[in-house]
């Protein structure tokens, strides 16, 4: 049996496998499986890619190494324990003083309930546009996710802005009945606000005062969100306490403690915060030279 086919045909044939292997050389690998065993993810992006990736070494913070912010613990241990259970649960914004234990308080409640099928899904800012490709990807999943984005804020026309208010508002793309969304931020109103923008206020003949159109639009996306959680500067009394909770936590003496008082202090003068995140920063340079 000869080959009929012709040189030409072979020559095109030839021609096409060499430009089909430049393509390939050039496009991003496939993305990996994903390890539905883990209890931490990152999304991560590559060209028109995303995908789940497992966290190998999860941060582990227990609830009881938060201090002085009994009534957010409450809260949303309260609403997460209702998720977990099927029951109705809100979306949190955290919001407040940097340092007091936002993004902490939902790693803590991963290290608390991972065991009962919590799981976490960290997304950056910038990938909040995949947010419908996310909830897609776990939907019919027996576990419950917590799609956590960090110090959340928007500047005007950022695409996430309006695919995160999507998934929020019960649009077509809301988040499936196992996805809540967990969000910290140092901006209330997750937008900036300018002074301009008060002048658009519109008077009521009864006195009412009605926002502009472009307030009511960067209000708009932090009330979709159904529980506020607040944190405050710690007062110098409860970060000397925190600071003391972490030495002991890091063994040191008694007198070492005792001894550490006024360069904790200076140390957060220093730093300008008295944080929960500054005190633990001191107690392990204190318990390094003195534990």
């Amino acid at each position: 049996m000869t080959d009929s086919t012709s040189p030409d045909i072979k020559a095109l044939i030839a021609q096409a496998s060499r430009v089909l292997a430049q393509l390939e050389a050039w496009l991003p690998p496939a993305p990996p499986r994903i390890d539905w065993s883990a209890h931490a993810y990152r999304w991560r992006r590559r060209g028109s890619r995303g995908w789940l990736d497992a966290v190998g070494h999860v941060a582990s913070i227990n609830l009881d190494d938060l201090q002085h912010i009994e009534r957010q613990k409450e809260i949303i241990e309260r609403n997460t324990l209702h998720f977990l259970h099927g029951k109705p649960a809100n979306n949190v914004l955290m919001t407040g003083a940097r340092g007091t234990g936002k993004s902490s308080l939902v790693k803590a409640m991963l290290a608390a309930h991972g065991k009962d099928g919590l799981r976490l899904i960290e997304v950056d800012k910038a990938d909040l546009g995949d947010l419908p490709e996310i909830v897609e990807l776990v939907a019919g999943r027996p576990e419950r996710y917590l799609v956590f984005c960090d110090d959340l804020s928007f500047e005007e026309g950022e695409a996430g802005y309006k695919a995160l208010k999507s998934v929020l508002d019960g649009s077509v793309a809301s988040a499936g009945e196992n996805v809540l969304i967990y969000a910290t931020s140092n901006r209330r109103h997750l937008m900036p606000e300018y002074m301009s923008e008060n002048l658009q206020a519109r008077h009521q003949p009864d006195g009412e005062i009605h926002p502009g159109e472009t307030v009511e639009e960067k209000i708009s996306l932090s009330e979709r969100f159904g529980l506020w959680l607040s944190f405050y500067p710690f007062k110098q009394d409860d970060y000397l306490d925190i600071v003391r909770y972490w030495l002991g936590q890091l063994g040191c003496p008694p007198e070492a403690i005792e001894a550490s008082r006024a360069e904790a202090l200076q140390w957060a003068l220093e730093r300008g915060s008295r944080s929960g995140r500054v005190a633990k920063q001191f107690a392990r340079d204190w318990a390094a030279r003195h534990g």
